[in-house]
């Protein structure tokens, strides 16, 4: 199987994780705030990655040679997450992927910086025909800016950079490895803001399932993204990301009866098209 449509397929299960998530976050968000969703989630998933380190024997691999990297990966990624969670419970969740979505402009933009990735032609088309679809859905005016929207427009930024740092560890280090940092690190930053008021709600047996389920997605949804990581380029992979956006526009109109019209599928088509363009592109080249 060609590599570009192997690291889309991994794209393919991220998605549906992510999606699972947002709809499971908002759920718990009038319970809980977002320091503590995280806290709970990250408690859970660091005992899971553990667990099926020590079965797998890939516990071997942890280290602290790039120790300094993973802690500025996960201090972006943790910033993003929380602004994330915090605007799915105020605004709309296809506004909320619609805007979280301009990510892959900055992985574009600052990909040849970090990475040393060459900026291609039809790399720069794809991000930008997905993010004009993004315009289209989201529709954007002065009006409609306020703290839920600034969350979403600023976790993209932060997310962005998580990419591009995950790509970077992606070169030395082993899946478990930033898996487990991931975890751990999160852990200890939510600890912190969580904790730092002395006051921490503690679930009721209706919680825990749903904590459960954004501990897994969440672990799902970081293991697939790496796993496309270390077969493409991330100017590759993060464009994919596009497709949650009629995704989750689909889930919220069922769910919660968030408006959806005609407009979202034509910046779905739009979205598509930038992302059928970039695979393409990238199929023929490695061919």
């Amino acid at each position: 199987m060609n590599l570009t449509i192997k690291a889309s397929l991994w794209m393919l299960g991220a998605i549906f994780s992510f999606t699972t998530m947002a709809i499971a976050g908002r759920e718990l968000g009038a319970r809980f705030d977002t320091f503590e969703i995280m806290l709970y989630r990250s408690a859970i998933a660091l005992v899971i990655v553990l667990v099926l380190a020590s079965a797998t024997g890939t516990y071997r691999q942890l280290g602290t040679n790039a120790w300094r990297t993973h802690l500025i990966r996960n201090i972006f990624h943790f910033t993003g997450q929380n602004l994330w969670f915090y605007a799915i419970t105020l605004i709309p969740l296809a506004q909320v992927f619609a805007l979280e979505f301009t990510s892959p402009l900055w992985v574009v933009l600052l990909s040849p910086l970090l990475l040393k990735e060459r900026l291609t032609l039809v790399r720069v088309i794809a991000a930008f025909l997905g993010f004009t679809g993004i315009l289209i859905v989201a529709r954007p005016s002065m009006g409609s800016i306020n703290p839920g929207v600034l969350a979403a427009a600023s976790c993209a930024i932060f997310f962005g950079l998580t990419y591009i740092f995950t790509k970077r560890l992606t070169r030395t280090e082993s899946i478990t490895a930033i898996m487990t940092y991931l975890c751990g690190l999160q852990l200890v930053f939510a600890l912190i803001c969580a904790g730092y008021d002395g006051d921490i709600a503690l679930p009721a047996y209706i919680d825990i399932p749903l904590l459960m389920l954004i501990a897994c997605c969440g672990l799902l949804a970081h293991f697939c993204i790496t796993k496309a990581l270390t077969i493409a380029p991330a100017t590759v992979v993060a464009p994919l990301d596009f497709f949650r956006l009629p995704i989750v526009a689909v889930a919220a109109m069922l769910i919660y009866n968030e408006a959806i019209d005609i407009w979202v599928f034509i910046g779905a088509i739009i979205i598509f098209s930038g992302n059928y363009l970039n695979i393409w592109f990238e199929t023929r080249k490695r061919q």
